[in-house]
């Protein structure tokens, strides 16, 4: 028999750590007893999912012997007549994260380099990990503004893709229009630009753009989107890319068949027709930031404004014995750290009896 020796993974997964998700709600009710537990840790849709959706998946119930549809055409086809493309300008993902690791496998060889702001959505550095690609990190700039200089100053001949979310997660913070548009202009057009707007539903400011229009213009991007967010589809992962139809073809090459199962197609396509789910959800996260900056400022707790779902705060050296607290009360926020934020915590926009109890319990904690 054969010398037993180790088994040895490629040298590149040393550097990949595992997404660590928000707490999860049943694990906090097991572990403390409680019966009511306030999620406001994942960005998700407070109000719950599309009631439309919900109908097509009941809809779709007694087909679920059959193989969903691999090209998911019906979804491409009503995203195409919704956001003025072309059907073959998308491809349907599980969740915007499979999206960033098939650009990735699409495009990136070892040893080319990927641009990442920080901080920021950690999958973009998986997939480069995942390719054996160098990840280039650019701070963002005060009240975490994009720096505009210090990322055109970092692109070299080895620069293959730039990661833009916008708006950011976890900071709220956004990228205006007139300036992604001389970003676009001035970037060697080698480099692939992957826009993440998967929280763009919630962006009011009169110059934000989800980036559909550079798309539409013929620039290099892939822009991200997805139905767990404003949608309410999170536990059925669905995102989507946009892109030319060139760019989409590659992409195609190393997606999985099936990728996409069948009761979440039926729901995206009935979710984006759900006009009132939308307005309502919209609505409410607007108002629920509000209520939230409110009570900050009343706290007199530093927050970065958000054009998102969630309130980046902070709370000082004792950010996470604060956050341990919250939990003790069965309010699970985002502890910081995660992102090198150590005195910080991202809180979801909940609804506003939810908003309330994460109010009273902050107040009750801070002022001891």
């Amino acid at each position: 028999m054969s010398e037993n020796r180790e088994v040895k993974a490629r040298k590149t997964i040393l550097n990949i750590h595992p997404y660590t998700p928000g707490k999860p709600i049943w694990e906090l009710q097991s572990e403390l007893g409680l019966s009511r537990i306030i999620k406001l840790a994942s960005n998700e849709n407070p109000l719950g999912p599309s009631p439309k959706a919900l109908e097509a998946i009941q809809g779709s119930l007694s087909d679920i012997h059959r193989y969903p549809d691999a090209s998911t055409a019906k979804l491409r086809e009503v995203l195409a007549s919704k956001l003025d493309m072309k059907p073959e300008q998308f491809i349907v993902t599980n969740g915007g994260d499979e999206l960033i690791t098939l650009v990735s496998e699409a495009f990136l060889e070892p040893g080319d380099e990927i641009i990442v702001l920080s901080p920021s959505f950690s999958e973009y550095e998986f997939g480069a990990h995942l390719m054996g690609a160098n990840i280039i990190s650019v701070p963002f700039g005060e009240q975490y503004t994009f720096d505009m200089d210090a990322i055109i100053e970092a692109v070299t001949e080895r620069t293959k893709i730039l990661c833009i979310c916008s708006p950011n997660n976890p900071t709220g913070t956004y990228l205006p229009k007139p300036v992604l548009h001389h970003l676009l202009d001035v970037l060697p057009k080698h480099i692939l630009v992957l826009f993440d707007a998967a929280y763009s539903q919630f962006a009011t400011a009169a110059d934000y753009t989800n980036g559909l229009e550079f798309v539409r213009a013929g620039y290099p991007m892939v822009v991200l989107q997805t139905f767990s967010k404003i949608y309410g589809l999170a536990g059925l992962r669905v995102g989507f890319g946009a892109a030319s139809e060139d760019i989409i073809r590659h992409i195609l090459k190393v997606k999985e068949p099936f990728n996409v199962n069948a009761l979440a197609q039926a729901a995206a396509v009935a979710a984006l027709h759900d006009e009132e789910h939308i307005r309502s959800s919209l609505q409410a996260n607007t108002q629920g930031r509000e209520q939230l900056y409110r009570a900050f400022q009343e706290l007199r707790l530093p927050f970065i404004e958000s054009m998102s779902n969630f309130v980046l705060v902070e709370l000082g050296p004792n950010a996470k014995a604060i956050y341990g607290q919250l939990l003790n009360r069965g309010i699970i926020v985002r502890y910081g750290a995660t992102w090198d934020l150590p005195c910080h915590v991202r809180i979801s926009v909940g609804t506003e009896s939810e908003n309330a109890a994460l109010i009273q319990a902050l107040t009750e904690i801070i002022n001891g």
